[in-house]
């Protein structure tokens, strides 16, 4: 893309935002929001006191709801593993598993290949 062309389409992207800019200037419910938010922070300002002040006092619970819904946020819950059973039909001994990471499947997979293995389990 030449300059030109990047410079064309930055006037035009830069229209449009002025013209949002100018239709949210206008907007009626805009207008009462921002006469809102400074007649509220007026008001925090006489008496001293913070937004997180004023939800305390006007909802009490709200700190409690907002760190359990964060802790439940940062920890997402994972689905159970399935068990999966294997039956070895040389010995018919028997493996319950809900990972990977067991010893004697591992020797066994090592003994007669993974394939073999994951032919064994039930279903």
């Amino acid at each position: 893309m030449s300059k030109l062309t990047a410079f064309r389409e930055a006037e035009r992207e830069l229209k449009a935002q002025l013209e949002k800019l100018d239709a949210l200037r206008n907007d009626q419910e805009l207008k009462r929001e921002i006469e809102f938010e400074e007649k509220l922070r007026a008001l925090l300002g006489e008496y001293n006191l913070s937004l997180p002040q004023v939800i305390t006092i006007l909802d009490p619970e709200a700190g409690r709801r907002r760190s359990s819904e964060a802790s439940n946020q940062t920890q997402p819950k994972r689905k159970a593993r399935a068990l999966k059973r294997y039956v070895n039909p040389n010995t018919n001994e028997v493996i319950e598993t809900k990972g990977g990471n067991h010893k004697e499947l591992k020797q066994w997979k090592a003994e007669h290949g993974a394939d073999v293995v994951e032919s064994w389990l039930q279903k």
